[in-house]
């Protein structure tokens, strides 16, 4: 299909873009990330691997040789799909980006720009809004399933277009669903059970899809039987790995922050009830007192 070759070498200019983009952003970070060393807001080592880690991550997806193969195979789409959704997002957030950025930005561009744009109050609003739970899982449900319709599908292989749209939005929701999760500087990190019970409901969108194609005993996404399928899988056997990686790959990651955020939640639990011990009778209010008394 000549068409789909197309799309993809008309996507090249794109691929030499964004890795300029991320290794700007990467350099940025890095001077934000030397500056603060000597601070006390100094960001551990740990988080600058993070974030460029997840900016590797989304050049592989992008912009590396493995993305000119999305159009010859399932999996390496879905691959692209995980990366950028469910694997970069993440590591990004973990990186603290905000502060490295704007330390690493000129000083003058961060007071007279940057600044003022984020205090101005509609754009703070606009932000608590994009960052609420509800919205946050309804924008990443909507994109896996949107561009898992088989006609979304190939309008994103066939037009660069709407390919670079598809990718966008994988990444911005990603972003999106990942950050009251992570939770990174300036905002407040949430102990409670919401963050746990919203990962297990984001969760069921990509069982459901993933169920769906391993068990479909029929390609959903014709445009495969024609491809020249490198690596020697049929188009069905490829649709069921493509399938068998996100199910695995979404569940091991989800599960994974699910239970280290239960391990924070049961740590804060422990550690407030150990100060409320450790607190002297007097400290007791009088009326908290006569509830124990009572009890």
């Amino acid at each position: 299909m000549p068409h789909l070759h197309h799309a993809s070498s008309g996507t090249s200019w794109t691929a030499v873009l964004l890795t300029l983009v991320l290794l700007f952003a990467a350099l940025v970070y890095l001077r934000g990330w030397f500056r603060l060393r000597s601070t006390s807001t100094s960001i551990r080592l740990w988080r600058a691997v993070s974030l460029v880690s997840g900016l590797l991550l989304i050049w592989i997806a992008i912009a590396s040789p493995l993305a000119a193969l999305d159009h010859e195979l399932l999996t390496v789409h879905m691959i692209q799909h995980l990366l950028l959704m469910t694997l970069a997002p993440p590591l990004i957030w973990l990186g603290a980006p905000v502060m490295a950025l704007a330390h690493g930005l000129p000083r003058q561009y961060v007071q007279r720009v940057l600044g003022p744009t984020f205090c101005w109050p509609p754009l703070q609003r606009l932000s608590r809004t994009l960052t609420r739970l509800t919205f946050t899982l309804l924008a990443a449900t909507a994109a896996l399933v949107v561009w898992h319709i088989p006609a979304a599908f190939m309008l994103g292989l066939q037009s660069p277009a709407w390919h670079i749209v598809e990718h966008a939005s994988f990444l911005v929701t990603g972003l999106l669903f990942w950050w009251p999760v992570i939770q990174p500087w300036p905002s407040a990190p949430r102990q409670d059970l919401s963050i746990i019970l919203y990962l297990f409901f984001a969760t069921l969108p990509c069982d459901i899809l993933a169920g769906f194609l391993v068990f479909c005993d029929r390609v959903v996404y014709p445009v495969y039987f024609s491809s020249s399928q490198p690596f020697g899988f049929s188009a069905l056997a490829d649709q069921q790995c493509a399938a068998a990686l996100m199910w695995t790959c979404v569940t091991v990651v989800y599960l994974v922050a699910g239970a280290i955020l239960t391990m924070r939640l049961l740590s804060t639990s422990h550690h407030n009830h150990e100060l409320m011990q450790s607190q002297p009778n007097s400290s007791v209010s009088p009326t908290a007192a006569q509830r124990l008394e009572v009890a």
